[in-house]
């Protein structure tokens, strides 16, 4: 898949001044969208039912709250990870565990305590010994299975990240504000709903909305802002300056969205979004992923 040739870069072109398309297109990142497999077609991955543990691999569990549900396992040698511009490993199988409660016990926005309790992420190495499939604890019931295959997708930032309002924003916006949105700089489009009915129809050809790399289709604002108080919380200055560091620093791993053929619905079509310091991802280090959620 060559980006500039992709519905978001031709959209560019179409609703942007040439220079803002070049802008536009160097901003559009690869993502590997997953989708329903058809017969015939290469499984990546699934969600729900029961992953395949190693036998010495406990399930995960909060402390004081109870096992975490399993929602999704990725197959790394089955994703093109030379494509992407994240370091996924190349093989083994990536399981992503989420603790799916309310009230006391539910995975609380900006939260690193529930975020660390209630979410997991498990890389199981190829060639690991004595892995198997394991069903859900008692009292635990596993979502339904729905085998995933993939493609290779571009993917656009969202009016809060801080990628597009360091390009197209005003002069003296601050991209790393919670708060700072920027329009599209559409031209010859009074409305801009031609650019965003192009982004609409895109986004509707691949929906759910399931997906490895790239950048995150948020709910309600910029999920990597987000994800980065999780990491940093805190209103000193020292925190500040971390969270602005981690808007370079932080991917996203995988986002799952709410899907009925699975069961899975998080809030109101809210999305599961996983996140990685890209060093941590590198170096194979899952125990420092972070989580955010947002739903309407």
């Amino acid at each position: 898949m060559e980006i500039s040739e992709s519905p978001l870069a031709e959209a560019g072109r179409r609703f942007f001044s040439p220079e803002n398309a070049k802008k536009w297109i160097e901003l559009l990142r690869p993502g590997f969208h997953l989708r329903e497999q058809n017969e015939g077609e290469p499984l990546v991955g699934y969600l729900g039912g029961e992953p395949l543990l190693p036998a010495d691999v406990p399930w995960p569990e909060w402390e004081g709250h109870g096992p975490l549900s399993f929602i999704a396992a990725v197959d790394c040698g089955e994703i093109p990870v030379q494509e992407l511009d994240i370091p996924v490993p190349s093989d083994g199988m990536l399981l992503f565990f989420y603790f799916n409660g309310v009230g006391d016990d539910a995975v609380q926005y900006l939260d690193p305590d529930t975020i660390t309790g209630g979410t997991r992420v498990v890389y199981v190495p190829e060639g690991t010994e004595n892995v198997a499939q394991r069903p859900a604890p008692e009292g635990l019931e596993a979502f339904p299975r729905i085998m995933l295959t993939g493609e290779l997708i571009a993917t656009a930032p969202d009016n809060e990240n801080a990628a597009l309002v360091a390009a197209f924003g005003e002069a003296g916006d601050d991209p790393a504000a919670d708060d700072d949105y920027t329009e599209y700089p559409t031209v010859g489009d009074a409305d801009g709903d031609g650019f965003y009915d192009a982004l609409t129809s895109f986004r509707r050809d691949h929906s759910p909305h399931h997906r490895v790399g790239g950048y995150a289709l948020p709910k309600a604002g910029s999920v990597t802002k987000e994800a980065s108080h999780a990491v940093a919380p805190g209103d000193d200055d020292a925190a500040k300056a971390q969270r602005r560091e981690l808007l370079d620093e932080l991917v996203m791993l995988l986002q799952v969205d709410s899907d009925g053929r699975a069961a899975m619905e998080w809030g109101d079509t809210g999305r599961l979004y996983w996140l990685i310091r890209r060093e941590d991802l590198a170096a194979g280090d899952f125990a420092k992923a972070t989580f955010t959620w947002q739903s309407e």
